[in-house]
């Protein structure tokens, strides 16, 4: 580095998934110029985040509604890049015309040494999987931060909340999946959606000196929100005049879970996409209980979830020196949600047949809808 005395510090933010990280990458993307030359960098590892760095350097940040998705969201990209090269496959195609892994780090690197940062800003929620995935690939990227104090912030919600949420975005992105309320569990109990262990024990290994901050997502939105909060955790000091925070990632209403996920299962692609897309845009029209109120997991789901996730919550109390459970409100885990899915569901399919287009190509899936019911629970 050009002419740095103090150690460089690099805070990364390595998720959980559903905790606002989107809100984070869109709110520091859009500022990076305006940080970079504050002495905070959040770099970019691709030519159009470049570009959009110097434009931002030569004329000024500017607002814009949308960002490209890899300026967006760059370290996604990089980690998403780092798993298709531990792994031989692809990265995803919404992530499209990234270079190779090298040279994103050299992207890296150069940054570094060119901007002489005293504080390195990285946020990727797909980091999450790299413990699992391809926890070599955790010292390959930390090797590119020798001489930095490190800060690993992680973000986690209540299990249950959790689950719900992930479960929700998952649909949203099309996947095949059980419902939660029969086989939820056996989906996740073993992956990083519900033994948040897995997801950190990789980095605490690999980086045994870093200062590991464990927040609880509550905690967070009480702070004022994810971008908020990380500012105050990491103990950045910005310059004034920056863009402020915008919401990002809305979630699907649990109203209709039920139903993209039929459509999911039971529709091939492309036509499960539109299905879904199109109930998507009745939501507004529709007249929904809050999404908050809507039980997806059931009593006894909610027993097995609590006793299962008790030894990982202790882990994590242990970890962040809270004692004994890291979630002050754990035992709200089995507290069911006044409306069961099951009564929720025929009305919200109603009023999306009422709804729906009468013409256009999306028109017969009213069929489809029609056939729906809410089958009943599986036994244990």
């Amino acid at each position: 580095m050009f002419g740095s005395v103090k150690k460089p510090q690099l805070v990364l933010f390595i998720g959980h998934h559903k905790v606002g990280s989107t809100s984070i990458q869109d709110y520091f993307s859009r500022n990076a110029p305006a940080l970079a030359q504050a002495g905070i960098l959040y770099p970019f590892v691709d030519f159009e985040g470049m570009s959009y760095l110097a434009a931002g350097l030569a004329k000024g940040t500017r607002d814009t509604d949308q960002l490209p998705i890899n300026v967006r969201e760059p370290h996604n990209a990089l980690a998403f890049r780092y798993m298709a090269t531990a792994e031989e496959s692809s990265v995803p195609r919404y992530h499209g015309k990234l270079p190779p892994l090298a040279q994103m780090e050299h992207a890296l690197t150069q940054q570094f040494m060119f901007f002489d940062p005293h504080t390195v800003v990285m946020a990727a929620e797909v980091f999450s999987n790299f413990s699992v995935r391809s926890p070599k690939m955790i010292k390959r990227f930390l090797k590119l931060f020798d001489g930095f104090d490190i800060t690993l912030l992680l973000t986690l919600r209540r299990i249950d909340e959790y689950m719900m949420s992930w479960h929700g975005q998952r649909l949203k992105f099309g996947n095949t999946v059980p419902r939660l309320s029969d086989d939820g569990l056996d989906e996740y109990c073993n992956t990083i959606h519900f033994d948040y262990r897995l997801l950190l024990q990789g980095w605490m290994d690999t980086a045994p000196d870093a200062k590991v901050v464990l927040r609880d997502y509550e905690d967070v939105r009480a702070a004022g929100g994810s971008v908020v909060d990380l500012i105050a955790q990491a103990g950045l000091k910005l310059t004034k005049g920056l863009q402020p925070e915008r919401r990002q990632n809305d979630s699907l209403h649990r109203g209709i879970y039920e139903l993209a996920r039929r459509g999911n299962n039971d529709l091939k692609r492309p036509k499960s996409g539109r299905f879904r897309s199109t109930l998507r845009a009745l939501v507004p029209q529709m007249e929904l209980p809050p999404s908050k109120d809507i039980e997806l997991l059931g009593s006894d789901m909610r027993a097995r979830i609590a006793e299962k996730f008790a030894p990982i919550d202790e882990t994590l109390g242990q970890i962040a020196g809270k004692g004994a459970a890291f979630f002050d409100d754990n035992t709200a885990v089995l507290e069911t949600r006044p409306l069961p899915e099951a009564d929720v569901f025929a009305d919200v399919r109603d009023q999306a047949i009422t709804l729906w287009p009468q013409d256009g190509p999306v028109s017969k899936f009213k069929d489809f809808l029609s056939s729906l019911d809410y089958d009943p629970p599986r036994q244990a």
